[in-house]
């Protein structure tokens, strides 16, 4: 029943994007419930000023994070397309191809973060009194950044295909060893800030190498569908020609394919920008909240991961929405993308009202989680501040995030990349120009305005249906 409803080619639409999402949003809140208990463990356990140091370095590894996560939705579409088309081959080699070229992007930004991390922070302005344990953070992270680049592309893979089952137990596992970690070398090792860096890295680390080890499995059954037996059998000539054809197949899956790279460049660019812009908002915004003091940076901090939770479900749909796109496009059934498209507005409109009910009642025991209102009241009325207000508007993220994956999900880039840099655009100006003048509440004012005008232009391009012409393959043939 379970894989009858993971059809997204001829499933019910809503019901079929509803059960596929469901893993990722799980997995994905088990991933920033772990990214939680970094600060959770950090600020109960070592101080204020630890967890202003880990909330400082996480606007940065943010961005390198987006990055990847983009780089495995750009490339993840190409193979989707072809899993649609029925053309396993060809999905074996898009997928080997991206897996290569991303390894190698990956270990050039681990070297220009490890070593460009102290001046970026100093051009953050990042207080004085947390300055060295954010640069100790950054320097384990980028250390291990290949092992969670690799996690990402591989998770993405997964599900293109529609596997989306399998990132889940991957991240489970990863969670609870990531919080055990934490916690012997915070607690028991007292590494303070080091600790958590490392069991990050550790624990991303073991899941990564897991997950290739069960990608290369899945891959190895794939077989070459009867549309590519036909195929290999009408150039041969004859039944000898597509026995002969059958035996050299591995011959023909080539592992990389600069093509097929190229192609899937045009998506992965846009993805990426389109994923890092929440993330290169906050860094660009860092510093407007860096010049109220590290209580403010620590109570930013707060309200900053538990919206990074609270978006979870509505970056989750747009991934799903994106896969489901891809795929159908690859069958010729660009009317049942429409479909999905209209199902997934009613299911970010009930994530929405879920997320208003529990930002609005309860903020302050979440919140205390992190910093206490005895101890820390400026830390903990900025981050109930900030908490309160974004909650809500996560519906215009939602709106956002399914609209571009529509636009993703066909290769129809141009417009989505516009709709984001303007996003980007809005909310950096805005918290740059006004938090001097108003207070550093602007800074989350300028995020509901930045969604809410990236849905708009997204959704009007959306609307003149050219989205429709973009399939990257030509499927059945």
């Amino acid at each position: 029943m379970l894989r009858r409803k993971l059809d997204l080619i001829n499933g019910k639409p809503g019901q079929s994007m509803f059960f596929f999402a469901l893993p990722m949003i799980i997995g994905n809140l088990f991933q920033q419930f772990y990214n939680l208990a970094d600060s959770v463990i950090v600020g109960n356990l070592v101080g204020e000023d630890a967890l202003a140091a880990v909330g400082a370095s996480y606007s940065f590894t943010t961005v390198f994070i987006m990055v990847a996560i983009g780089s495995g939705m750009g490339a993840s579409v190409l193979a989707s397309q072809y899993l649609g088309a029925k053309k396993y081959r060809e999905m074996k080699t898009a997928v080997c191809t991206f897996l290569i070229a991303f390894a190698v992007l990956s270990i050039l930004l681990a070297l220009f973060g490890f070593l460009a991390n102290p001046a970026i922070l100093r051009a953050l302005k990042t207080p004085e009194n947390i300055f060295d344990d954010a640069v100790l953070y950054l320097q384990i992270y980028f250390a291990g950044l290949p092992f969670m680049f690799m996690y990402n592309i591989l998770s993405a893979d997964f599900n293109a295909m529609g596997k989306s089952d399998i990132p889940l137990m991957l991240l489970i596992f990863s969670s609870v060893l990531n919080i055990g970690l934490d916690l012997w070398m915070v607690a028991g090792l007292h590494l303070g800030v080091a600790g958590v860096a490392a069991a990050t890295v550790i624990a991303q680390g073991v899941s990564s190498v897991i997950s290739f080890v069960i990608l290369m499995r899945i891959l190895g059954g794939y077989t070459l569908s009867d549309e590519e037996r036909q195929r290999d059998s009408c150039a041969s000539g004859s039944l000898a020609g597509q026995l002969l054809a059958e035996g050299k197949k591995a011959d023909k899956e080539k592992k990389f394919d600069r093509a097929m790279f190229y192609s899937g460049t045009r998506i992965a660019v846009p993805s990426i920008i389109q994923q890092s812009i929440v993330s290169i908002g906050m860094l660009l915004t860092q510093s407007a909240v860096n010049q109220f003091g590290s209580s403010a940076v620590a109570g930013y901090s707060a309200g900053m991961r538990l919206e990074s939770v609270c978006i979870v479900p509505m970056i989750a749909a747009g991934n799903a929405m994106s896969t489901f796109t891809a795929q159908n496009l690859g069958a010729k059934n660009p009317e049942r993308v429409k479909e999905g498209f209209h199902a997934a507005f009613r299911i970010i409109i009930g994530f929405g009202v879920g997320l208003i009910f529990i930002s609005q009642l309860f903020y302050g025991p979440i919140v205390s989680m992190f910093v206490k209102e005895a101890g820390s009241p400026e830390a903990f009325a900025t981050g109930t501040a900030y908490f309160r207000f974004v909650g809500w508007f996560f519906v215009f993220l939602g709106f956002k995030a399914i609209t571009d994956g529509v636009l993703r999900g066909a290769g129809d880039v141009k417009v989505y990349m516009i709709a984001n840099l303007v996003n980007l655009g809005i909310r950096v100006s805005v918290a740059q120009l006004g938090s001097p003048v108003f207070g550093i509440q602007v800074v989350w004012y300028a995020v509901p305005l930045g969604w809410a005008v990236n849905f708009v232009i997204s959704y009007l391009w959306y609307r003149t249906g050219n989205w429709k012409k973009k399939n990257l393959i030509e499927a059945g043939k």
